[in-house]
C-alpha cells in the first residue's frame, strides 16, 4: 500500500473527501516528524511507539575495495509495534 492508496482507504472509511484525508495524513506525518526531531516519543496505544536512538560511530569496509572507512554517528528512527497490532497481524 502506498500513500495514495492509504489516503483512499482513509477517505472511504471515515466518509471524508480524499483532500481531507490527505490533509489529515500530512498533519500526522508532520507532527510525528517534529516530535522525533525534538527527541520526543510518539506513543499510539495499541499501535506502537515511534522513537529515536543514536547509532554510534564505527569502522566499516567498502565492499568494492575492501578499504576501511569511518562511519559517522547517526540518529535513527525506531518503531516498536504495540501488542494489539502484533496480535492482529498474526
Amino acid at each position: 500500500m502506498n500513500k495514495s492508496d492509504l489516503i483512499g482507504k482513509m477517505s472511504a472509511d471515515a466518509g471524508i473527501t480524499k483532500t481531507q484525508a490527505q490533509a489529515a495524513l500530512n498533519s500526522f506525518i508532520d507532527a510525528t516528524t517534529g516530535a522525533l526531531k525534538s527527541n520526543d516519543k510518539v506513543i499510539l496505544v495499541g499501535f506502537g511507539t515511534f522513537s529515536t536512538s543514536t547509532r554510534s560511530a564505527r569502522k566499516g569496509r567498502n565492499p568494492q575495495t575492501g578499504k576501511e572507512i569511518n562511519i559517522a554517528e547517526k540518529t535513527v528512527v525506531r518503531f516498536k509495534p504495540g501488542a494489539e497490532l502484533s496480535n492482529n497481524v498474526k
